[in-house]
């Protein structure tokens, strides 16, 4: 964003004539021919939108099938009983998954805000004098509220709120039993691990949707409300485009306002 800031300066120095929306436009075309936007870290980023519904879909269905075949000699009732207990550890796997993925990303972005308050606003020595590498390191270890208020806000969001989507997950995409319930989250939890390990961050809330839809189709492909379904997947699509002109006219906002 300082570099927006300053393009957006160069621009308008050298187009005085241009409306605001044209100089940022400008700014934003010299931003991306200057490399500024690492395109090897978003590539990525973007690809695993898609790709980690799907790959905790297989993990989901890969998961049914197998449990399906050690527990099929046992009897319905007693398997139900202890598909619920096992649902307690799979379930706190998946929330386990949820904090390493979704707490990071505000992390990050407040790490951003500091190593950027102390770099270039007050030209803190204790920042400006290492290695840019290991400015993010040197911030987690001076600012230990910051993953501390992040978990805790993560937390308390979750307790307290978004019974809609839970409901959603529940019960309207397909009708998840004890044993489906397991398998979901399990595959869920590994598949935000997989992601966690190679640093890319997802969405827990599209992984856990493919991991349902999974069960779903381990049973029938009917049994899968796919109307709900093409309604999230319109809504994944939405959210990156949408988050993206938010928070660029957030940003165009405060600099006309400086």
């Amino acid at each position: 964003m300082h570099a927006l800031r300053i393009d957006y300066q160069a621009v308008a120095a050298l187009h005085p004539d241009a409306s605001v929306f044209e100089k940022f436009k400008l700014a934003i075309q010299e931003l991306v021919t200057q490399g500024v936007v690492k395109y090897d870290k978003v590539i990525p980023i973007f690809l695993f939108i898609f790709l980690a519904p799907v790959i905790g879909m297989l993990m989901s269905i890969l998961l049914t099938l197998i449990i399906v075949n050690i527990s099929k000699k046992t009897k319905p009732h007693k398997a139900e009983k202890q598909f619920k207990r096992w649902q307690l550890v799979s379930s706190a796997l998946f929330s386990l998954g949820h904090g390493l993925n979704d707490a990071q990303k505000v992390m990050g972005i407040i790490g951003a805000a500091v190593i950027y308050y102390h770099v270039n606003m007050i030209a803190d020595p204790a920042y400006v004098d290492i290695d840019h590498s290991e400015r993010f390191h040197y911030f987690t270890e001076h600012y230990l509220w910051v993953p501390l208020v992040s978990f805790l806000a993560i937390g308390l969001g979750t307790m307290s709120g978004g019974w809609k989507i839970v409901k959603t997950m529940g019960t309207k995409i397909t009708k998840v039993t004890s044993l489906e319930g397991v398998s979901a989250e399990s595959a869920g939890a590994l598949t935000l691990f997989l992601t966690d390990h190679l640093g890319i961050p997802v969405s827990t809330t599209h992984t856990i949707t493919g991991s349902i839809i999974g069960v779903g189709v381990t049973k029938r492909v009917s049994a899968v409300r796919w109307g709900v379904t093409v309604n999230l997947l319109w809504a994944w699509i939405l959210t990156i485009p949408v988050s993206a002109l938010l928070a660029g006219l957030t940003y165009l906002l405060v600099i006309l306002f400086q």
